[in-house]
């Protein structure tokens, strides 16, 4: 075995993906649901505005109208079928003046008979004994009362314009800047209730943030002091889907766990027994079938050992209790030595590169990790190859690394051969498929990075184990 200084000269750098979410369609639907009805209210508010400020100077002009309209009937003389007003200024009520009020006097033909020409004839039915209306006189609207006056002579159409500014067009204007201001302060509340929503909806993204960081093996409860009252109710019923899931999980490693026990002892003492039978002469005829016996044996004692290791590896095991410091220098020293003879025999060249490093972590998770590694390296590596075992830091986080001479991995399967049980098509050997699955798994439960890529030259394969 060679143990040579640590490379220098290559950096390796790997990122990781977060998930990122858009924003809440809570805020959205929130923010809609407020916006529409305000907007009704600061209408409502702004045509309210509007009348408020239309409806004295209608009423105002109403009532100049008919008081004009009075004072003109009082006024109106009859001599012997002609019509002339009374303009002494001793009666009452005066006549309106002609600043603020104008008039016309006509017959029901439509003929003038007296006061302003440029104020047209109203037709009015029998019925009707006052009219309202809006005339355009001089390219203006004035607004209108034409009376109908009986007299003894024949009927007469009394009509009264107002030709004072009219209210409306200030109203409007009022109306539009109300309405104007009312959509500024709407949109300033809007932006308001969407700050308070992010901030109030700052625990939900929290409480998202704080599962999604989570590995999928991670089902321990959420604290369920640290979450708002009103998401309490979703925190209980996670935690009890999570010790649902947890204690399926538990019975199925536990299931695997002692089977994998229980195959252990038999199959140990199988091998014992094949090993003495290997060993009497009389087994001589048969060693080549018995040596075949015993390398199944052996896979089926490394397949029960990985079992092992996976139901260990499951975080509901709870063993961040067993967590210590390892100094992964050791630890690639012990696993190599364990690996040396089998390199040995198939006349492969096995070497470590270390620099002190460690990490806190279960020890013998960390060698099921290391052995898997080696295994699978010396398994592909054909005879005359070389297998490398590496540990150190980069930028300032502590790596294990395995790189091989072998075959290598194809870059469309290095992520189908983390799953269980799955082997690469014309792989040699025999194997379980469970290799590099137990090392993911054991990446993931200390959040660890694993990264599967070409070695040296392009040649084989390297697979780093890199630490937070």
């Amino acid at each position: 075995m060679r143990r040579t200084p640590r490379r220098e000269g290559r950096a390796f750098s790997y990122g990781t993906r977060s998930e990122r979410s858009v924003s809440s369609s809570i805020s959205r639907q929130l923010v809609l649901w407020l916006a529409v009805p305000l907007m009704l209210v600061a209408l409502c508010g702004a045509l309210v505005h509007y009348f408020n400020n239309v409806a004295p100077g209608v009423i105002s002009s109403d009532r100049r109208l008919k008081e004009a309209s009075n004072a003109l009937m009082a006024r109106l003389q009859i001599n012997e079928g002609s019509w002339s007003l009374d303009a002494r200024t001793d009666r009452r009520p005066p006549l309106p003046s002609a600043d603020s009020v104008i008039f016309a006097v006509h017959d029901t033909q439509g003929r003038l008979l007296n006061g302003d020409p440029r104020l047209p004839a109203v037709p009015m039915n029998g019925e009707t004994s006052q009219l309202i209306a809006m005339m355009h006189v001089d390219n203006r609207n004035f607004r209108s009362l034409t009376t109908r006056f009986d007299t003894p002579g024949g009927v007469l159409l009394i009509t009264a314009a107002d030709v004072r500014p009219a209210a409306e067009p200030a109203a409007r204007y009022g109306f539009m800047s109300t309405l104007l201001w009312d959509f500024v302060q709407l949109d300033i509340t809007l932006v308001l209730v969407w700050v308070g929503i992010q901030l109030g909806l700052r625990p939900v993204k929290r409480l998202r943030e704080e599962i999604a960081a989570r590995s999928p093996q991670d089902l321990r409860p959420i604290d369920e002091s640290s979450v708002p009252r009103e998401l309490a109710p979703v925190v209980v019923t996670l935690n009890r889907l999570f010790t649902t899931l947890r204690s399926s999980v538990q019975s199925q490693q536990q299931f695997i766990a002692n089977t994998a026990h229980q195959l252990r002892t038999p199959i140990t003492g199988l091998q014992a027994q094949l090993q003495l039978l290997l060993a009497e002469s009389a087994a001589a005829p048969v060693r080549s079938r018995l040596l075949t016996l015993q390398e199944g044996i052996r896979q089926l004692a490394h397949s029960a050992n990985q079992l092992l290791t996976l139901a260990r590896a499951d975080p509901n095991v709870n063993i961040a209790t067993k967590n210590q410091a390892v100094p992964l220098n050791t630890m690639v020293g012990e696993v190599a030595a364990k690996f040396f003879d089998r390199a040995l025999q198939s006349n492969i060249d096995l070497g470590v590169e270390v620099e002190p490093v460690t990490i806190l972590a279960d020890p013998a998770l960390i060698d099921d990790l290391l052995s898997n590694l080696v295994d699978n390296a010396l398994k592909y590596t054909p005879a005359g190859g070389r297998v490398t075992v590496s540990t150190g830091r980069n930028n300032g986080k502590a790596y294990l690394a395995v790189e091989d001479t072998g075959p290598g991995i194809p870059e469309a399967e290095r992520q189908r051969v983390r799953q269980r049980f799955y082997r690469l098509p014309n792989a040699p050997g025999h194997g379980s498929g469970l290799g590099l699955a137990i090392v993911d798994e054991i990446a993931q439960l200390y959040r660890a990075t694993l990264d599967i890529g070409a070695g040296a030259s392009n040649r084989g394969a390297r697979v780093r184990v890199e630490f937070p």
